[in-house]
């Protein structure tokens, strides 16, 4: 029994190693938003990861993963350019500490995705959790905005969506290649266009950036779009894409962290009580059955 569950212990710590990681990316974004313009900051930071993972397959020596090349792709139109765009643009309306809730469906959504991509059938329990932890998310936003969604809570539902689906693809992958290679590799594969739309919104997007803001767009491409999935694709593969998804919801703790000290947002009594009730659900969810 021992060895039959060490995959997944190890599964859900590199999970969480990426969580931490991902936690601060809202509030990177935020402080980003002072000197770039959400499409540069899009592009700029893929660029900046796209170089490190470029060295880091240089200087070990890795081959092309042949037959991977529209799996790649698409994991990286998602986690590349879709979840950076919509949640740069939601950044510019709601304060990151409210988008760090909101992001808590992503562990339901990844586990839709992983039922329709990848095979993996969470049983009923385990769905019962996820609603229940969508359901206060959705909850929280709508309650924040005098029960009215706001354009930055549905930019961010599409972030979502497409980082789930991103999550997926990548942890097929990385069942094959490892986790780092994984995303370096569709760094890689979108580093043209990257490049190409950099310089096109150069002008127009960049701002008289300060030190911090540089430094954000720093962490933006360097974490949050190359660090960070190593762990979390390594994560998703090893310990089951559904349930170590669910340890995402935790990363709301991370965020309004960061959030408190970096932005100095003041989180309310009530956006911890809710941070609380769904990290409870992540307890539970993770103990339920999944084929």
């Amino acid at each position: 029994m021992r060895i039959s569950t060490h995959p997944q212990a190890m599964g859900m710590a590199l999970g969480l190693i990426g969580v931490i990681i991902f936690g601060a990316t809202l509030p990177m974004t935020h402080i980003a938003l002072g000197g770039f313009s959400p499409f540069f900051i899009t592009f700029g930071r893929a660029v900046i990861a796209s170089v490190a993972a470029g060295l880091t397959l240089l200087l070990l020596k890795k081959r092309w993963p042949r037959g991977q090349g529209a799996m790649l792709l698409g994991a990286g139109i998602c986690v590349v350019y879709g979840f950076p765009i919509f949640s740069s643009i939601a950044m510019q309306t709601i304060p990151a500490s409210h988008g760090g809730v909101i992001l808590g469906i992503l562990p339901l959504l990844t586990s839709i995705f992983a039922a329709l991509v990848d095979g993996e059938r969470p049983g009923p329990a385990f769905w019962a959790y996820g609603l229940a932890g969508a359901a206060l998310v959705v909850f929280f936003s709508i309650r924040d905005s005098g029960f009215h969604l706001q354009a930055g809570d549905l930019w961010l539902f599409l972030a979502a969506i497409t980082a789930a689906l991103g999550y997926v693809l990548s942890a097929k992958v990385s069942r094959i290649i490892p986790g780092w290679e994984m995303i370096s590799w569709a760094l890689i594969i979108t580093a043209p266009l990257s490049v190409v739309a950099t310089l096109l919104v150069m002008t127009s997007g960049v701002h008289a950036p300060t030190g911090a803001e540089l430094g954000a767009l720093s962490y933006l491409g360097l974490m949050s779009m190359f660090g960070g999935f190593v762990f979390w694709n390594a994560g998703l593969a090893l310990g089951g894409i559904a349930r170590v998804a669910q340890v995402q919801l935790l990363q709301t703790f991370v965020t309004l962290a960061v959030s408190a000290v970096l932005l100095g947002e003041v989180i309310s009594l009530s956006t911890i009580g809710f941070a609380v009730a769904v990290a409870l659900i992540v307890w539970l969810g993770r103990k339920a059955r999944i084929a």
